[in-house]
């Protein structure tokens, strides 16, 4: 799966598709990509809020500390948890929406060779998200929703919007 197909092609039925994004709306974002992995091998990775549990059930999940912002203890309990994720599940390739639950999988993805793909936020056109730029150097595609977001992000790619 390279850059160019990314959104447009179905991946392959055996490609293994690990989803990390907190709740709410970044977690819609990803859902609404269903035509897209449905017929995957995927796991996600998210709180344990409500609306996580509604959009998620039946699907395989694993739930992350949270609150994450400038949160030190939830940044390595979920550094931990992705060692043990990324054991478990194997993924070829981390799609992520943000936000901070994003950075330890990607960097330890990343080592471990998976492809990894971040997709920014639809909410934010003008300026960059904290997750974006930290998540940006260990990302094999950087997809915007809007062209205005693409000075933000070198490289990036104009997907259009999930929501």
């Amino acid at each position: 799966m390279g850059g160019g197909e990314l959104l447009t092609e179905r991946p392959p039925a055996d490609v293994n598709v690990l989803f990390v994004t907190s709740a709410g709306g970044h977690l819609a974002q990803l859902v609404q990509l269903a035509p897209w992995w449905r017929g995957t091998r995927r796991a996600w990775v998210t709180f344990d809020l409500e609306d996580a549990r509604s959009l998620l059930a039946g699907e395989r999940v694993h739930h992350a500390y949270h609150p994450t912002t400038r949160n030190i203890p939830n940044l390595l309990r979920n550094l931990l948890l992705a060692v043990r994720v990324l054991r478990r599940e194997r993924p070829d390739v981390i799609i992520s929406t943000g936000a901070g639950v994003a950075l330890p999988f990607f960097v330890l993805g990343k080592l471990r060779g998976c492809r990894t793909v971040y997709i920014e936020v639809v909410d934010r056109i003008e300026t960059s998200t904290m997750t974006g730029r930290l998540c940006h150097p260990f990302t094999d595609v950087f997809a915007v929703q809007w062209e205005e977001q693409l000075p933000l992000y070198a490289n990036a790619e104009l997907v259009g919007r999930l929501l």
